[in-house]
Order: structure tokens, then sequence, then C-alpha cells
């Protein structure tokens, strides 16, 4: 059997993009029995290098993650007014999952190998110790693909 184009099957990470972090990240807490995690901000277009639909990308995001598993986590993600994917989806969809995310290796060829699928890069950047990009894989999977490479 073929490998799959991404030669993983290990989900990493589920992604809500939510109007209220705070909120929502309490509302998570006392679901799962936890404690309610800080979140943090995403870095500034200098760090990050990002790009949305092929140009620079000043978007940040407040996150928040809940470790709900030995490899998964869910993620909160509260975007700013920017122009992003995050931002997208929340104004056209409202409240909710937002992507699956994927550990990989070799960013830049599952980037080409998912276009050559039909599956576009909408939105990629750095992240101390990685980088990211979100694929629309929303015609073939129902979903964002994200794509998570660390160093």
């Amino acid at each position: 059997m073929e490998k799959g184009i991404l030669e993983t099957k290990v989900v990493t990470q589920i992604g809500f993009v939510v109007n209220d972090i705070e909120a929502t990240s309490q509302a998570f807490a006392d679901f799962l029995g936890v404690d309610k995690p800080s979140w943090i901000l995403t870095d500034t277009i200098d760090k990050t290098q990002g790009e949305y639909n092929g140009q620079p990308c000043p978007a940040q995001a407040k996150l928040a993650f809940f470790k709900v598993g030995e490899t998964l986590s869910i993620e909160l993600i509260e975007p700013d007014q920017q122009p992003s994917v995050w931002r997208d989806v929340l104004n056209e969809k409202g409240e909710g999952v937002h992507h699956i995310a994927f550990g990989i290796k070799g960013m830049k060829e599952k980037i080409i190998k998912l276009d050559a699928n039909g599956m576009k890069l909408t939105q990629k950047g750095e992240y101390t110790g990685g980088r990211y990009a979100y694929i629309d894989t929303v015609s073939q999977l129902k979903t964002i693909v994200e794509l998570l490479e660390n160093d």
C-alpha cells in the first residue's frame, strides 16, 4: 500500500478559531478538568516571514493549547482583524474547527506534492523551532490541513 501524500497518518493537532480565547479556553478547561492555559501571541511578520495567498501576512493571533493525548493537542486561535486563513474561516463559517495538523518532514516537498494533487497552499510562516503551512483541502477532505515541521 502507498504511504500517502504526507507519509504520516498521525494527527498532532485539531485547531479551532474562536472570537474570545479567554472564554473558550475556560470552557475547554472546565470540560477537560484541567487548568486553563495561558495564551500566547504569535510573532510579528519580521519573525514569521508569514505569507497569505502569496502576499506578506502581518496577521497575528492569540493561541492556547491543550494536550489531550500522547501526540494530540487542541489549539484555540483568536485571530486579529488582518487578512489570514484564520480570519477567513471565522468570518465565513463562524467559530469552530479550523484545521487538522500533521507533523511532517520536508515542508517544501510536501507543499509541491499537495499542490500537484489540487491542494493549494494558503498561508505559511515560521515560528520558534519550526514552520507551518495551511493547505486548502476543503473540497477533498472537508477541512484545512496544517503541516507542522519542527527543527
